[in-house]
C-alpha cells in the first residue's frame, strides 16, 4: 500500500511538473499560442476581431468616384445579371466594376456592403511596391538596387549582402524558405502568427544567388516591410498613411502588427473596405495620379508592371498576364498554383493577387479595374487554388465589346 501510495505521489508530481512547465511555456509567448488555439480558416477573412494588435491608417478626401448613370453605363442588364451570378456561384463578398470613367457595378454578398473589411492578404504586397516608389522619390532610399544589406545589416557579412531591393521585389532574392512547414512550432508558423515576425524572416539563409530564381515568399515580402520600416525612420504604417493612403484611401485601413508596437504584417493583412482596393487600382491605371496629383511616380508604375527576368507574369511584387500558362505557379518551393482555363482577353492585364481569388485586375487597355473579394480555398490533393484566373475579366471584356458592338 506505501508503495501504491509513493508511486501516485510520483506520478502527482510529475504531471504538476509537466503542467507548470506547459504553463511556462505558452507564457512565454502567449500571443501567438492564442493565435494559433483559436485561429479558424473559414472565419479569417472577415473575423477582424481576431487580428489583433492593429493600427489604423487614416484616409484622406480623394476625389468621388464617378458611377454610371444611363448616359454612361456600359454593362449590359445580361452581363450584369451573369456577374451576379457568377459572384454567388464563387462565394464572393464583393464585385466591383469601374469602366470608362465610372463604377458601373458594385455588388455585395449577404452581409458585407461598402463598409465591409476584409482581410486582403497577399494583395497587400502590390500595395508595399508603391511605397517604394514614393521612397526612392522622397530620397529614404537610393534606388532599387541598392544591396538589402544597407538597411538589414544582419546581413552585411554573408552571401546575403548581394541581394538588391529590386531582386527581393521581383521575388529572386534567393533566400531559403522558413522551416517548418504546418508544424505549429516551426519558423514557418511564426512567421505567419507569431510576435517576431522579422526576427524569424532576418533567419533565413541564402540559398541561391540572387536573381537566378523566381521563388514566392512572403518571408521576403516581410523583410521588404522591414526594410522600409529601417530607411523611412518610422513604423510602417506611419509612412503608408502619410505617403499614400491619405491621398488615396476613402475610409480608413488597418495594418495587423505581431506585437503591440511591433512590425507590421507587409505579405498580407491590409484591412480596408473594397472601394478603396478600386481606388488602388485607379492608380495603377491613372499612371500614379489621383486626381491632379502625381502620388506615385509613373517612371515607377513602368517599373512595377515591367516582366522580370525570372518569371514574365510577376514585376515588383505585382502579378502580370504577360505569358499564358495553363497553370501560373508561385515558384520554387510553393506546390499551389492558379489555373488558367484560358489566355487573358486583353494583354496588358495587371493584377493583385490575394490568397482564395482576392483579386484587383487593372486593363488599361480596356480601361477596366475589377474587383473582387471573397471565399476561394486550396485542392490540397492537386494543389490548386479554385479560382479560374482569366474568367472574370475575360467574362467582362467579352460583354463589354458585345455590348459595344450591339450598339455601334
Amino acid at each position: 500500500m506505501i508503495i501504491v501510495k509513493r508511486i501516485a505521489k510520483g506520478i502527482a508530481i510529475l504531471v504538476g511538473v509537466v503542467l507548470l512547465a506547459g504553463v511556462v511555456f505558452i507564457a512565454s509567448d502567449w500571443r501567438f499560442y492564442k493565435r494559433l488555439a483559436t485561429f479558424d480558416r473559414m472565419k479569417s477573412m472577415t473575423d477582424m476581431a481576431w487580428y489583433e494588435p492593429v493600427v489604423e491608417v487614416k484616409p484622406g478626401t480623394p476625389p468621388e468616384i464617378s458611377r454610371a448613370t444611363a448616359d454612361t453605363r456600359t454593362l449590359s442588364a445580361e452581363l450584369v445579371d451573369a456577374l451576379e451570378s457568377y459572384a454567388e456561384e464563387n462565394g464572393s463578398m464583393s464585385l466591383l466594376v469601374w469602366h470608362k470613367g465610372a463604377l458601373q457595378m458594385e455588388w455585395y454578398g449577404e452581409g458585407f456592403d461598402q463598409y465591409s473589411y476584409m482581410e486582403s492578404a497577399s494583395m497587400h504586397k502590390s500595395v508595399m511596391a508603391l511605397l517604394y516608389g514614393i521612397a526612392i522619390d522622397q530620397g529614404y532610399i537610393p534606388s532599387v538596387d541598392e544591396p538589402a544589406s544597407t538597411y538589414l545589416t544582419e546581413w552585411k557579412d554573408d552571401a546575403r549582402s548581394k541581394i538588391t531591393i529590386r531582386n527581393m521585389l521581383q521575388m529572386a532574392h534567393g533566400l531559403a524558405r522558413a522551416s517548418g512547414g504546418f508544424n505549429p512550432l516551426g519558423d514557418n508558423m511564426k512567421l505567419g502568427m507569431g510576435t517576431d515576425w522579422g526576427g524569424i524572416a532576418l533567419k533565413s539563409l541564402a540559398e541561391d544567388p540572387p536573381n537566378t530564381v523566381f521563388a514566392y515568399s512572403n518571408l521576403n515580402s516581410q523583410l521588404l516591410g522591414l526594410i522600409l520600416q529601417r530607411a523611412t525612420g518610422m513604423p510602417y504604417a506611419e509612412f503608408l498613411q502619410k505617403s499614400l493612403w491619405s491621398k488615396v484611401g476613402e475610409s480608413s485601413a488597418r495594418v495587423w502588427l505581431d506585437r503591440p508596437g511591433g512590425l507590421a504584417k507587409t505579405s498580407g493583412s491590409l484591412f480596408t473596405p473594397p472601394r478603396n482596393w478600386l481606388r488602388l487600382g485607379l492608380l495603377h491605371l491613372n499612371k500614379g495620379r489621383v486626381g491632379d496629383e502625381q502620388v506615385v511616380p509613373e517612371a515607377w508604375i513602368e517599373q512595377v508592371i515591367t516582366p522580370s527576368p525570372n518569371n514574365p507574369n510577376y514585376g515588383f511584387q505585382t502579378w502580370l498576364g504577360t505569358e499564358y500558362r495553363p497553370k501560373v505557379d508561385y515558384g520554387k518551393g510553393v506546390a499551389a498554383h492558379v489555373p488558367h482555363s484560358e489566355s487573358f482577353e486583353a494583354r496588358d492585364v495587371v493584377y493583385f493577387d490575394g490568397a482564395n481569388g482576392q483579386r484587383v485586375y487593372v486593363i488599361p487597355s480596356e480601361d477596366l479595374v475589377i474587383v473582387r473579394m471573397g471565399e476561394g480555398g486550396l485542392d490540397f490533393q492537386t494543389g490548386a487554388f479554385r479560382w479560374d484566373e482569366p474568367k472574370l475579366p475575360n467574362l467582362i471584356i467579352r460583354g463589354l465589346r458585345q455590348a459595344a458592338n450591339e450598339g455601334a
